[in-house]
């Protein structure tokens, strides 16, 4: 008798909560951020007159909660003209994750300008990051800066017509002093210390090489790439670069040289420019406390994006459960009533 009070009491719990989860999820639906061509308005809101500036850029944040939000905090007290998220801002291309990452950076009071990567091409992504952000490519200029966005999020190269786009980009850039230019996935890993090892970097060797001649060509201020979720900063050819992909995601090693949550500040003046890393709270680097750290992401983040759809799976399971097996006896019986 107290088993069947108890499981009505649950029962009616469960329902409730059933009821309230899917009006969160009709209402999260229907109040999803009304966005469209979120990168053209941020650019709106630069004063592109600046000479002197600083800006800061991150990448793979990969729906981070705590350690995005972190970063968020910190820029937010830093005196950066604007922010570029360098790819993998979201696990996965679900429209849902991205609707989470603009909440996120909701609380962001600096203009922030996103770079296409491989983790938000996944699944349908493409079109939602399309309808959400606009173009996958694009270019702008700050005083005498000149801005280059790509994509290369296919992880291989650049189709030719964007390969066509960025050499009449590189050609108008020499008018200015700096050129800088953002790719989320690297031309090369610097993990391998080779430049002939694929890895984690551009899969087309050939094409790696002909980018790289080209931007040695053109002389490229900055190449910022993340993809590799830590930092690294180098020369490759001529053209010196920054890997910075420390936004939040899983760090990918041990090392505390290159494997720290950050951002680059880059301050620009008329006579040089300068990076900065900002470094923010890491986990250790005993490899337990990394694997709890790494587990927890992802755990802590599924139940951001997904709580709502955690608690209808469970609620259905638990009710599916009570009807066929508890209530079993309880549903033959009525059946053999009604029949009588």
């Amino acid at each position: 008798m107290k088993t069947k009070i108890f499981h009505k009491y649950v029962v009616t719990l469960l329902f409730s909560i059933l009821l309230f989860a899917t009006g969160i999820k009709i209402h999260s639906a229907l109040t999803a951020p009304q966005v469209s061509d979120w990168n053209y308005h941020q650019l709106q809101k630069i004063d592109h007159s600046k000479r002197n500036f600083s800006f800061a850029v991150f990448g793979d944040n990969k729906n981070s909660v705590k350690t995005f939000e972190n970063l968020i905090s910190k820029l937010n007290n830093d005196d950066v003209l604007f922010a570029i998220d360098d790819g993998d801002l979201v696990w996965d291309g679900e429209r849902e994750k991205f609707r989470f990452f603009l909440n996120q950076v909701k609380g962001l009071n600096k203009p922030l300008l996103t770079v296409f990567g491989n983790h938000e091409a996944k699944g349908n992504g493409r079109d939602a990051y399309y309808n959400l952000f606009g173009q996958f490519y694009y270019s702008y200029f700050i005083g005498n800066s000149y801005f280059i966005v790509l994509d290369d999020s296919n992880e291989k190269n650049l189709d030719d017509a964007q390969f066509a786009w960025l050499k009449n980009e590189l050609k108008k850039s020499q008018k200015y002093k700096y050129r800088f230019v953002f790719m989320h996935v690297p031309l090369y890993d610097p993990q391998n210390n080779s430049t002939t090892i694929l890895a984690h970097a551009l899969k087309d060797k050939i094409f790696a090489k002909k980018l790289n001649d080209l931007f040695d060509e053109n002389k490229v201020t900055m190449l910022f790439c993340s993809h590799i979720h830590g930092y690294f900063r180098g020369k490759w050819g001529k053209t010196p670069y920054i890997i910075t992909g420390g936004g939040g995601a899983e760090l990918m090693g041990t090392d505390p040289k290159h494997y720290f949550y950050h951002y680059i500040k880059v301050n620009v003046n008329d006579n040089s420019v300068h990076y900065d890393v900002v470094k923010l709270k890491s986990p250790d680097f005993e490899l337990l406390d990394r694997w709890t750290h790494d587990a927890w992401i992802y755990i802590y983040a599924f139940f951001a994006v997904h709580f709502i759809d955690a608690l209808l799976v469970i609620t259905l399971i638990y009710l599916s459960v009570y009807i066929i097996f508890i209530k079993k006896k309880w549903l033959v019986f009525n059946l053999k009533r009604d029949k009588r």
